[in-house]
């Protein structure tokens, strides 16, 4: 007979990922060892097998799941009805609120996506993508006759707003809701009018 999954089965995994990034995100993946996930998360390494088994499994879930919830949220941003300056607004905007409270899941990102197996990573960099693209088409729609005719620049562009995200989160971490706002409309209009519209 099948084992039944116990009612707090998520709850409890959700507290092992979050564990995890965590170690992964002070130890480094390769350093960190299941009987340090165990302490950390307050129980026996024999219940974290219960979960998972492996440490690489562990790590691409905890990706998986970070990705794929990022992905969802920011292109989930509603923006129909706003103008192309306000999408981008909103859309920055939301990035930014959606890193908060997730630097060491970031932080595993940007270290530890090379340790796993190349389909995994393709999995992932396809939610980075879609992201990636969400953006793209916004920054188009506020540039149609230049951004929206180069696909070079277009790219150039869209990674430099992502990277006046990225700065914020490594050189800003626990920074609150309302910085996190201040700077998305700082980013818009750096963006979209340059140093004088700042």
């Amino acid at each position: 007979m099948a084992r039944t999954i116990a009612k707090d089965h998520d709850e409890k995994r959700g507290a092992i990922l979050k564990s995890a990034a965590r170690v992964f995100a002070e130890q480094g993946f390769d350093r960190a060892s299941m009987s340090m996930l165990a302490r950390e998360c307050g129980i026996s390494k024999a219940n974290i097998y219960h979960y998972y088994d492996s440490k690489d499994a562990l790590l691409f879930d905890l990706l998986d799941t970070y990705l794929c919830e990022l992905r969802d949220r920011v292109c989930g941003t509603r923006i129909d009805g706003l103008t192309p300056a306000e999408q981008l607004h909103a859309c920055v905007a939301e990035i930014l609120l959606a890193y908060q409270g997730a630097d060491d899941e970031h932080k595993v990102q940007l270290s530890g996506m090379a340790a796993l197996a190349e389909e995994q990573q393709a999995l992932l960099r396809g939610y980075q993508r879609d992201m990636i693209q969400f953006v793209s088409a916004i920054l188009a729609r506020n540039a149609p006759d230049t951004l929206g005719q180069d696909k070079t620049k277009l790219r150039a562009a869209t990674m430099s707003v992502f990277g006046m995200l990225n700065w914020y989160y490594m050189w800003n971490t626990g920074a609150g809701t309302k910085a996190r706002q201040d700077y998305a409309q700082m980013v818009t209009d750096l963006t979209l009018g340059g140093l004088g519209a700042v």
